[in-house]
Parts: structure tokens; C-alpha cells; sequence
């Protein structure tokens, strides 16, 4: 029996939802834009030079910090 009534009541709401009159038309504004045929080239020289730096300790500042391991990644003994 209470199988009958919810298929019953999913058939009613199925015809309700498809008796619904939605049909605003939405209309959208399009734009018209032109091709581009011209097309300009920056050359830019580029005069500086830059250093790359090779630490070759392993306990250095930089590769410490980057490496980032707390004290809670840790394992404890239970």
C-alpha cells in the first residue's frame, strides 16, 4: 500500500512540474566586432642578467625553510 501511494504521489508531481507555463523567452544582446588585419610587433631587448645561487650546504637557511617539517609530522611512541 504504501508503495501504490508514492508512486502515486511521484506521478502527481511529475504532471504538476510539466503543467507549469514557463515560457519567458530571454532574449540576449549580441555585439558585432570587427576583425583586427593589423598586427604589431614589440621587440624588447633585454640587457640584465640574472644569478642563480647554488647552495651547496645541506643545512642552509633557504633549503631548510622550503623544506618545512614540524614537529608534528613527527611519529610518536604510544
Amino acid at each position: 500500500m504504501k508503495t501504490i501511494i508514492a508512486t502515486i504521489f511521484i506521478i502527481f508531481l511529475s504532471f504538476t512540474a510539466q503543467a507549469q507555463n514557463n515560457t519567458s523567452d530571454v532574449k540576449v544582446e549580441t555585439i558585432e566586432m570587427g576583425i583586427v588585419t593589423e598586427t604589431t610587433f614589440e621587440v624588447k631587448e633585454n640587457t640584465s642578467t640574472e644569478v642563480a645561487r647554488l647552495y651547496k650546504f645541506k643545512n642552509s637557511r633557504i633549503k631548510r625553510d622550503l623544506n618545512f617539517i614540524t614537529k608534528a609530522n613527527k611519529p610518536k611512541m604510544a
